[in-house]
Formats: C-alpha cells, structure tokens, sequence
C-alpha cells in the first residue's frame, strides 16, 4: 500500500477541512479512528498541534489518556478549539482546559476528575457518565439543553426512544447539578435541577396524574427554583377573583357594590378598585371585614382564601430555599 502522504481527507459537519498531512486510506493521524493512540508522548504531541494555530475539528481520541494535558491558550483573549470530536472514556484527570471550546465533542465517560473547565464552552456536547469529581465548571458557556433532550424532541414518533433520551439528560442534568452545587454555583445548579425535574416529567405517561401534577409544580413555582412565578400567579389570582366580585357583587356594609351599566365609568372605576382590594384582603387572609361578599361569592371568597393561604406558605418556601443557597 502506497505511503505517499496527501491532504488529510477528513470534512468537518460544516465544510471544514484540516490541512494536516494523511497516508493510506485519506486521514491524518488525528482523524483516523483505526489508530489506538496509545503513545507515551500523545500529550506533547496534541499540546504541539494546538500551537500550530490548525483547527482541531472532528479529532479521534478515544480511550487516551490525557492526564495533565495543558491546553491553555495563553496569551489570548480565545481559547484553543476541538470541536466535534471524540473524546469517549477519554482520561482526563487534572487536565487545564481553561477557555476551551469543545462544541459538539462527545465526553461520554470521560474522567474529567480536578480538571480545569472555567470559561469553556460545552454546547452540544454528549455530556453523558462524564466524571467532574472536583471539576472546576465556573463561566462554562452551555446551550439551552443538552444534546440528549435535543435529540428527544426530534424522536417524537419513536415513545421508546425518546423516553430512553429523557432518562439520559435527567442523568446528565443531576450530574451537572450535583457538580455545580459542590463548587457554590447555585444559579447553575438551580437550572440544572429544573430542567431534570422536567426530564423526569417526560418520562411519565403523558396523561398521568403524576405527570400534571408535576406540570402544575413547574407553572406555579418552577420547581421552587422560581419565586417570580408565584408571584406571577398570586397576582393573576387576586386579579381575576376581582373580575369576579366586580360583576357578581359585594357588600359594603348595608349597601350592595357592583358593576352596573347605568352608573358612570368612574363610579364602575371605583367599585372596580374597591372589588380588587376586597380580592387582595381575602388573598392574604386579613379580613378587615369592611367588605364582605354577598350571595354565591362567598364561594368564591373562601376558594380564594384557600389558595391564597397555600400560594404564601409556598412562596415563604421557595424564597427561602433560593435565599439560604
């Protein structure tokens, strides 16, 4: 077999070439899948080909060890790249990768045990049994979900495999989270939480009591990871039982209040506003008793008052735990 080198034939998923050199079958050293790289130096010599300045595009590091491995850009504001590459089970305990791009790169049980990723980019990368004991994640640039649910909202018409995809990114999502959390990165870890509590809601049956539950969990509070949510819905609460009280009617004393077509718009105005304050004290349980509802909107009173009651402890519940983080 001719060993005559040419241009490494290698295409990366959007057109781009490597200009390193290749033997036999069209691939240079790094993309050849069939060479085990195995060699003492394999750190020095990938070290070396980041300094040349190449793109690191679709590189096969299978099963390497990379221990140690430096590849810091010093010097410059950008970081080195290797992107959409192979990197399963690779060994990469107290690796400096500070700044590094490793976009689309598969890190499937990769040992990232101590090493250094704060401030690098890790969008679409298979982040799946990836080891982060210790591993420093501060900065890290991530997309808005991990390669797995992508892949799972793209399955839709195979339930088996999507579910078998949901249960993969509730794995990775509760590995970053314990991960961020160890390191006090508890904006992150938050996120991370959510999003594996939403993984776990898609693996139930999609009409299941459990699942809408679940749902109902994320609307009102996002899991307790969002307090703005619940004041959104205390808010759209207290509103829409004023609506109510406004057309139904309450009383004020002796004297009825409510909407009528025949009063004035500022009057309609204030018997609005005197409903919203009523729907206000009922929500917060005070009852000063100068309004009272009349009819079948004492109903609506006490509905209110009970979710009202529920919606504070759970509010008291989730800012604590987001403020004692």
């Amino acid at each position: 077999m001719s060993t005559e080198e040419r241009a490494c034939c290698y295409q990366g998923p959007n057109g781009e070439r490597c200009d390193d050199t290749a033997e036999h079958d069209g691939l240079c050293y790094w993309h050849d899948e069939s060479k085990k790289k195995r060699e003492p130096d394999l750190v020095e010599r990938l070290e070396a080909r980041a300094r040349t300045g190449k793109p690191m595009i679709g590189f096969s590091l299978r099963n390497t060890d990379l221990t140690s491995i430096n590849l810091v850009r010093h010097g410059s504001s950008e970081g080195y790249c290797l992107i959409h590459s192979d990197l399963y089970r690779a060994d990469l305990k107290s690796s400096h990768l500070f700044n590094i791009d490793l976009t689309g790169t598969s890190l499937m049980k990769a040992n990232l045990t101590k090493a250094n990723l704060n401030c690098s980019t890790l969008k679409n990368a298979n982040l799946l049994g990836v080891i982060l004991e210790g591993t420093k994640m501060d900065n890290v640039a991530w997309d808005n979900a991990v390669r797995q649910e992508k892949m799972a909202y793209v399955t839709k018409n195979d339930r088996e495999q999507q579910s078998d995809y949901f249960e993969q990114a509730e794995e990775i999502y509760r590995n970053l989270r314990r991960t961020t959390e160890s390191q006090g990165l508890f904006e992150n870890a938050g996120r991370f939480f959510q999003r594996e509590m939403i993984m776990r809601r898609y693996q139930l049956p999609r009409y299941s009591a459990r699942r809408m539950l679940s749902k109902l969990v994320d609307l009102f509070c996002g899991y307790g990871e969002e307090p703005s949510r619940v004041v959104s819905f205390s808010l759209a609460i207290i509103f829409s039982f004023s609506v109510i009280y406004f057309l139904a009617g309450i009383a004020d004393g002796a004297v009825e209040v409510q909407y009528s077509s025949d009063l004035s718009v500022k009057h309609n105005v204030i018997t609005f506003f005197q409903s919203l304050y009523f729907s206000v004290v009922t929500f917060t349980t005070l009852g000063y008793g100068d309004l009272s509802p009349v009819g079948f909107t004492r109903a609506f009173a006490a509905i209110e008052a009970f979710v009202g009651s529920f919606t504070l402890a759970l509010f008291v519940v989730v800012f604590v735990k987001k403020m004692t983080r």
